[in-house]
């Protein structure tokens, strides 16, 4: 790892400074917007939740006094929502440091498809299964890497009609552990496969462009990558790749 100690470099007069790489200044630019979009993410979204406790308080005594219960409940339910939204800006603006242990894959995996169980029966989506990781566990944050699995696993039912096939893989390269969300949903189309890890990009009628982006963070905290591979009408795989425990 490199030193933080700032560092001087003399260079012989007679050699010219170049100028700086296009790929890194497009990734500083890159990375300047997101600071710029994560504070103003944070402030805009911390706003809206005070503004939601006041409301969302003077609904549920609406609600326990029984007046209008159908408008209220509905209210309520959009309420929820917000915060949900505003919720996962937060998580996208300020990320919790991530607390690294041994994290054994196919136990969180399992976990995760459990809570998905109902939504699975629901649309009867077959469950495939192919642990072939040996080690079984990686290095990392076990609730940050379960946010991750469950937010690929409910793109993956959502991108699937009745009777598709969701599965759920892991395979070992080098010191390395690959985990792979695969669906038999309609794919992504080829111009939106460069963008779908962009903030606020998304395809889904009601969705934010936020799940993908903060996926993303989370496994670049964790040293790994995360990467798609689809096409149109053949359904898309989510790759995650972690160094070994």
């Amino acid at each position: 790892m490199s030193s933080d100690i700032p560092q001087k470099i003399i260079r012989p007069a007679a050699e010219p400074v170049s100028a700086t790489p296009e790929p890194a200044r497009h990734d500083l630019e890159r990375l300047d917007r997101l600071a710029t979009l994560g504070l103003f993410s944070a402030s805009m979204a911390h706003e809206i939740k005070n503004g939601l406790v006041a409301i969302k308080t003077f609904v549920e005594v609406l609600l326990e006094k029984g007046e209008d219960r159908e408008l209220a409940g509905v209210v309520l339910r959009e309420l929820k929502r917000i915060d949900g939204l505003a919720t996962q800006v937060l998580q996208f603006a300020t990320p919790k440091p991530v607390v690294l242990g041994p994290v054994n894959v196919p136990v969180l995996l399992d976990h995760s498809l459990r809570l998905l169980e109902p939504k699975l029966r629901s649309r009867l989506i077959t469950l495939q299964r192919d642990y072939r990781a040996a080690p079984e566990t990686v290095l990392g944050d076990e609730a940050q890497l379960q946010q991750v699995f469950i937010n690929l696993l409910l793109n993956a039912v959502d991108a699937m009609g009745a009777g598709g096939t969701l599965t759920a893989a892991t395979e070992t390269a080098a010191d390395k552990m690959k985990i792979s969300i695969r669906d038999t949903g309609a794919g992504i189309a080829p111009e939106n496969l460069a963008q779908v890890f962009d903030t606020f990009f998304t395809t889904k009628k009601n969705g934010t462009g936020l799940g993908l982006a903060i996926s993303r963070r989370l496994v670049e905290a964790h040293h790994g990558t995360i990467e798609v591979q689809s096409k149109a009408g053949r359904g898309a795989t989510f790759i995650i790749t972690l160094p070994l425990a």
